[in-house]
């Protein structure tokens, strides 16, 4: 199993919604209104008057087969327009219960 973390500028909420029915993905926790900056490139998103834009991330648990693919299709929405910004980080499960 893995987790699945993914970072995106709160206009993907909606691609990335779809992305996780698509590939028959059900839970996962959602969170809105989120401040940061990407390590590498990007503008920050503070919501603030200076850099008005907000994250939301979404964190999903997946069998390891299932990994792949939702990294493919980040990855595309990611292509369509860089400038907004999705990252995605995974991370092991040693445990669940």
């Amino acid at each position: 199993m893995k987790a699945v973390f993914i970072v995106y500028n709160q206009a993907h909420t909606e691609k990335v919604e779809y992305v996780l029915d698509q590939l028959g993905i059900r839970g996962f926790t959602r969170w809105n209104n989120l401040s940061g900056q990407g390590s590498d490139t990007g503008d920050p998103h503070m919501n603030t008057h200076t850099w008005p834009e907000q994250n939301s991330a979404s964190l999903t648990v997946v069998n390891d087969e299932k990994v792949k693919d939702l990294l493919d299709k980040v990855r595309k929405i990611d292509e369509i327009n860089k400038n907004v910004g999705i990252r995605t980080f995974v991370w092991d499960i040693v445990t669940m219960y």
